[in-house]
């Protein structure tokens, strides 16, 4: 519970975290001193060095301070802080989107989720930058070590049945045993993939020795895939590293920072993070501000961490670390040889990313200014319509999140409508997309694209007017002249050539048109591919091949003697004379 005091002068000179509030009550920063009072006074000196300091005591209205034992735990409790709250004016982990973690549940038999909230009912691992690795990483080892998908134990599944699950539901394995897994598990998300393997060989000559031998090939495959694994890692070093190696990339108002994870001298993963409030900040400051929030969230922490400077409060952040790891943790600068390469190697992958941002938001910030947006437009959807003559009618929608593809957002849609209206096609995949997001209490988009021009646009608009959806803000595209329409006004807004925002709503917009394309190529294709002979029971795919390769079309087939059918690969009299009275009996009907 923190503690309000009208005056720095009325602060303990003791150690603890203090809180800096607006008129409105809202926490502006957040600090931690061995000495509250001598720390929050420099506050209020006249002749203030930092801009930056200067505008947050513009806005400073009161002040709360909390003790603590000592200067650790104030860290810690100043991390955990700065997550909850967010202060304006404290160097921060940019949450412009919340990235998933797998955790681990907290059950007699444990399952493997992924999830973005973080509760005391299960352990975890991340958070990671990359939702499509992690899934292929979650069904890799769920494959692997075959644990548990159903919430609902009872009775075996689809999955026990294929061999992907113990089936624990059904005795299939014992509490021990499954826990074990859990363990190795926990092993594999460490990168520790030389332990599992000890562990694993042991329990496969054991089962050896006892005679169980399909445990023992279990084993064995499992040993395999993990070798696999490590074969697939790249940039080897003989040393068993554990270690995370931290740099970044700084400008005036934004910084990024990037992370790679090396166990046992192998990079398992890399990860970049944005900080926000870094005006009148140091490299080093921003450097111990991210890595006191990073590892303030559940994650391994590495036997050694390597960072380009010696950081403000070196030593604190070592004891904490070296604490929530249970062995001693050491923070080095190195000097030379394959460290120095990889830890400028990881800048130089901040300084890509931080200039493809920087790219990314004066595109936002473009269109913002042209489109007069109340907002910028972080996440966009466009939309855009496929058919020929109103057949196999389709729908797409794609999202761009932060000016990139959200791959996992797209939808596309087999449209009802009959015959070649392209507004009441347009009219149907907006209405379905919306009236879901509506049901479903999801985030609207910050700015909805359509491929047309005037009159996709007014059947946009009336389709979200019936939605009660008038806030949307939407916008319509016109490929010929590249014209962006606006409900607001009379005439097309042509953008430069060049401008990033027009490049921009091109790559959206194509993107949806192609999205669209591909899934109306797939029906018309599904359909080319249904034939009368489907309907013949025992003519699956190969037969069905043979047969038109030899015939050619499905006339010949249809005029084809018994004789002749029987001479096809792979077909027997029976089935011949199947083939041959369906289609007579087609003739005489």
């Amino acid at each position: 519970m923190s503690t309000r005091v009208d005056s720095p002068d009325d602060l303990p000179d003791k150690t603890g975290v203090y809180i800096m509030k607006g008129k409105q009550d809202q926490v502006l920063y957040v600090g931690k001193s061995i000495s509250l009072k001598k720390r929050v006074k420099s506050y209020f000196k006249a002749d203030l060095d930092s801009p930056r300091t200067r505008i947050l005591m513009n806005h400073f209205n009161s002040l709360e301070y909390i003790i603590t034992d000592n200067e650790k735990e104030a860290l810690i409790l100043e991390a955990n802080l700065i997550k909850k709250y967010k202060p304006p004016y404290n160097i921060r982990l940019k949450d412009d989107k919340r990235y998933p973690y797998i955790k681990i549940t907290k059950e007699k038999y444990p399952r493997l989720l992924i999830t973005r909230k973080i509760s005391p009912n299960g352990s975890y691992f991340g958070p990671f930058t990359d939702v499509t690795a992690v899934r292929k990483t979650l069904k890799f080892i769920k494959a692997l070590f075959k644990i548990r998908e159903c919430k609902r134990m009872d009775g075996p599944c689809l999955n026990s049945q294929i061999d992907l699950c113990y089936a624990p539901c059904a005795d299939g394995i014992s509490t021990e045993d499954y826990q074990k897994l859990i363990k190795q598990i926990d092993l594999f998300f460490q990168g520790k993939y030389s332990q599992i393997i000890q562990f694993l060989e042991k329990e496969m000559k054991n089962a050896a020795l006892n005679h169980e031998f399909e445990r023992a090939g279990v084993l064995r495959d499992q040993i395999q895939a993990i070798e696999e694994v490590m074969e697939r890692q790249f940039v080897s070093s003989t040393a068993e590293l554990d270690q995370d190696i931290i740099s970044g990339s700084i400008d005036k108002k934004m910084g990024v920072m990037v992370v790679f994870s090396v166990r046992e001298g192998k990079i398992i993963g890399k990860d970049d993070f944005l900080m926000t409030g870094v005006e009148d900040s140091t490299e080093k400051e921003i450097i111990s501000a991210f890595i006191k929030q990073y590892y303030a969230n559940p994650r391994y922490v590495p036997a050694e961490l390597m960072v380009p400077y010696q950081l403000p409060d070196q030593n604190l952040i070592q004891e904490w670390l070296s604490e929530l790891r249970g062995l001693p943790v050491h923070l080095t600068v190195p000097q030379e040889g394959l460290p120095q390469r990889m830890l400028n190697m990881a800048t130089k992958n901040a300084e890509v990313i931080r200039n493809q941002k920087k790219q990314i938001k004066n595109a936002l910030i473009d269109l913002k200014k042209y489109l007069k947006l109340p907002r910028i437009p972080y996440v966009i959807e466009a939309f855009d319509v496929s058919n020929i003559g109103g057949k196999a009618a389709v729908g797409s929608m794609v999202q761009f999140q932060d000016a990139q593809p959200r791959k996992g957002k797209y939808r596309r849609y087999q449209l009802h409508r009959s015959g070649p209206d392209d507004y009441a096609m347009m009219e149907e995949v907006i209405y379905r997309r919306y009236k879901g997001l509506i049901e479903e209490e999801k985030p609207l988009p910050d700015l909805l694209l359509v491929d047309g021009g005037k009159g996709q646009l007014n059947v946009a608009l009336k389709t979200l007017k019936s939605l009660n959806l008038n806030d949307i803000p939407i916008i319509g595209l016109a490929k010929e002249f590249e014209e962006v329409f606006i409900p607001q006004m009379q005439e097309a807004l042509i953008l430069p050539r060049d401008s990033p925002a027009l490049l921009l709503l091109q790559r959206i917009r194509d993107e949806a048109h192609r999205f669209a394309i591909n899934y109306h190529r797939q029906l018309r294709s599904r359909k080319l591919e249904q034939s009368p002979l489907d309907e013949i029971k025992g003519i699956g795919a190969k037969r069905k091949m043979n047969l038109m390769r030899y015939f050619g079309d499905l006339d010949k087939i249809r005029k084809a003697s018994l004789q002749e059918l029987m001479l096809i690969q792979g077909m027997n009299r029976k089935l011949a004379e199947k083939i041959y009275q369906h289609f007579h009996d087609e003739d005489q009907d």
